[in-house]
């Protein structure tokens, strides 16, 4: 018998997508991510990981984002040795492990109490710090005066504009300098409304609380601080070349188009 995760909210319970699809890229021959750890964590953990989508196109992506989200991490730890890190909406993510910082670089994981409970359970031990991000106190407790990079993998999905502009307002007041990189989606209007046609992903969909947007600049208005580095489109780099025949023809077709390669980046900006 396993450790289940019945308590899990629905939103909370959205860490199991990635999971399982970190842990279906580190079963593949040529695997993107190859992240071993995730594997490890869905033996151990009952869940009905049947009603997740798997295909090879969300595995791809799942895998794909997180690599470059390690390496947006990886390059700034190097930079700053003495770095600060903020995993925000951590959930069952072994980016640490993955990156292996230095003793000399802090790391924080943050995500809900609940979840961060089963986390400090399950995997090496950091910082963590269990509370919403809409919680105007959990910086709190984060030093705020060394180089520090925050990041988040799919967790913008799940809250609304404000949510979001307020968050990052917060995170450039409290730290005195750093970068904030994260996946994005663009704007999903249209989409959203097509996936709530399938019932696979009609329920996900429906915890979506923002629709997105297109122009990378959107949160240089929210919080003035920031300032775009880099917008990064998945079709655009070297390792879609893993992906499947198929998956990965017709995402170096979708590279082409502007609007369809900016359904799936990585943006990142300095404070």
């Amino acid at each position: 018998m396993g450790i289940t995760a019945e308590h899990l909210t629905p939103v909370q319970d959205t860490l199991f997508i990635t999971l399982i699809n970190r842990a279906a890229d580190a079963a593949l021959p040529r695997p993107i991510l190859g992240d071993t750890t995730a594997a490890e964590l869905v033996k151990e953990i009952d869940h009905d990981y049947a009603k997740l989508a798997q295909g090879a196109s969300i595995v791809g992506q799942v895998a794909l984002r997180a690599l470059l989200l390690d390496r947006a991490v990886r390059r700034f730890v190097a930079e700053h040795p003495d770095a600060v890190v903020v995993d925000l909406g951590a959930g069952l993510d072994s980016r640490m492990v993955r990156i292996a910082p230095p003793a000399t670089v802090d790391w924080y994981d943050v995500d809900f109490p609940e979840v961060i409970a089963l986390r400090d359970r399950l995997l090496p031990p950091s910082h963590t710090v269990g509370a919403s991000v809409a919680d105007p106190h959990w910086l709190d407790g984060i030093p705020r005066d060394r180089p520090t990079v925050v990041v988040a993998d799919g967790l913008f999905a799940f809250l609304s504009e404000q949510e979001i502009s307020t968050l990052f307002r917060a995170l450039t007041d409290h730290f005195a300098s750093g970068e904030l990189v994260f996946n994005d989606y663009g704007r999903m209007a249209f989409a959203l409304w097509l996936m709530r046609l399938f019932p696979r992903t009609r329920g996900i969909t429906d915890l979506r609380s923002y629709a997105g947007f297109n122009d990378p600049r959107t949160p240089e208005r929210w919080a003035p601080r920031l300032r775009l580095v880099e917008e990064t489109s998945l079709a655009h780099v070297p390792e879609v070349d893993l992906f499947p025949l198929w998956l990965r023809v017709t995402t170096r077709l979708c590279g082409h188009v502007k609007a369809i390669a900016r359904k799936a980046r990585i943006l990142r900006y300095r404070f």
